[in-house]
C-alpha cells in the first residue's frame, strides 16, 4: 500500500466558458438520443427535446463542445466505441515503445514521482491535511480536493442537494485525514485541469492514494491516449495479470481523481460502455467530447 505523487498535464482543451447549465443541456440531449438512436434524431428533434430552438441548441453545443452536435453525437455510437477498442491494444502498445507520450494524449509524462509512507493509507489519511472546494467545470459541479503534494480526489456532483452525499464519499476513502472547506486553495487547481494554461504547458501534481494495486491500476489509466478506448482485460493484461480483470475493474470504479486518471476510457470487452460512478450518461458525454474534439 502507498501513495504516489504523481504530475499531468491539464486539459486545456476544455472551454472555460461552459456553465453547470450548459452541461445539463448536453446530458439531456444525449440521453433522448442514447434513446432514440435507432430512430436517428435530426437536430431539430434534439433541440426541441431540450427546449431550445435549432439555431440557439447548435450555437449552444458548439460553445461546449467546439465541434457541431452531429459529429458530438456520431461520437457517441456504441460501433465508434467498438472501433476504438478495436485500436487499442496497438495504441497502448506503441504509447509504451515512446514512453507514454505524444500529441493524441491528454496527459504528458508525468515528471515527478515520489513513493511516500505505505501506512498512510492503512491508517486513514491519519496526518493529511486536505482542503476541498466545489467548481463548476463544463461536465458539472466538481468536487475537488488537495493535499499539500496536489490533487487527491475530484469527483462529480449532480445538483446542489447531491453535494453532502458525494463530499461524505469521499471524505470516507481517507477517514482520519483532517478536512478544512477552502475552495481558494483548490480553485487554481481546477482552472489548470478544465480550462488549461495558455502555453498548454502548465502541469497538475496528483496523489494516488490507493493499495499497491489500485495505484498500479490508476498509473496504468494515466496512460490511456485520449480517443482511445480500453477494456478491463486490456489493463489486467498490461499489469501482468491477465484473470484479474475484475480486480481491475473493482480498482476503476474506486477511482478518486476523476477525469484526470481517465477511468471513463475503460469499456467493456464488447465495446459497450458498462458503467461508471459518475453515471453513464457523463461517461458517453466525456468519451464523446474527446472523440469529437480529434475529429475537429
Amino acid at each position: 500500500m502507498l501513495i504516489a505523487a504523481e504530475r499531468t498535464a491539464p486539459h486545456s482543451d476544455v472551454s472555460p466558458r461552459a456553465a453547470p447549465a450548459d452541461y445539463d443541456l448536453v446530458c439531456r440531449a444525449v440521453e433522448f438520443v442514447t434513446e432514440q438512436r435507432l430512430a436517428q434524431p435530426s437536430l431539430a428533434e434534439v433541440a426541441a427535446h431540450v427546449g431550445l430552438s435549432t439555431s440557439h441548441f447548435h450555437r449552444l453545443f458548439r460553445r461546449w463542445a467546439g465541434v457541431s452536435p452531429k459529429l458530438f453525437l456520431q461520437a457517441l455510437t456504441l460501433d465508434h466505441a467498438k472501433g476504438l477498442l478495436r485500436q487499442s491494444a496497438s495504441v497502448i502498445d506503441a504509447a509504451y515503445e515512446v514512453g507514454l507520450s505524444g500529441e493524441s494524449r491528454l496527459h504528458d509524462l508525468f515528471v515527478t514521482h515520489e513513493a511516500m509512507t505505505p501506512g498512510t493509507y492503512k491508517r486513514g489519511g491519519e496526518g493529511l491535511d486536505i482542503a476541498y472546494g466545489f467548481h463548476s467545470s463544463p461536465f458539472g459541479i466538481a468536487l475537488l480536493m488537495a493535499s499539500p503534494l496536489g490533487l487527491v480526489s475530484l469527483a462529480f456532483v449532480d445538483g446542489a442537494g447531491d453535494r453532502t452525499r458525494v463530499l461524505q464519499e469521499m471524505q470516507a476513502r481517507w477517514p482520519r485525514a483532517s478536512y478544512t472547506h477552502a475552495p481558494e486553495r483548490t480553485a487554481s487547481c481546477a482552472a489548470r485541469i478544465f480550462a488549461g494554461a495558455s502555453d498548454g504547458q502548465a502541469s497538475v501534481d496528483i496523489v494516488l492514494i490507493g493499495t499497491d494495486f489500485e495505484i498500479r491500476v490508476w498509473r496504468a489509466l494515466l496512460k490511456v491516449p485520449r480517443g482511445c478506448a480500453v477494456s478491463y482485460g486490456d489493463v489486467a493484461r498490461d499489469l501482468g495479470c491477465p484473470s484479474a480483470a475484475r480486480a481491475v475493474g473493482r480498482a476503476v470504479g474506486r477511482n478518486p481523481i476523476a477525469f484526470v486518471v481517465p477511468c471513463h476510457r475503460v469499456v467493456g470487452a464488447s465495446g459497450a460502455l458498462t458503467g461508471y460512478h459518475w453515471g453513464l450518461t457523463r461517461k458517453r458525454v466525456l468519451l464523446g467530447f474527446e472523440a469529437a474534439r480529434l475529429a475537429r
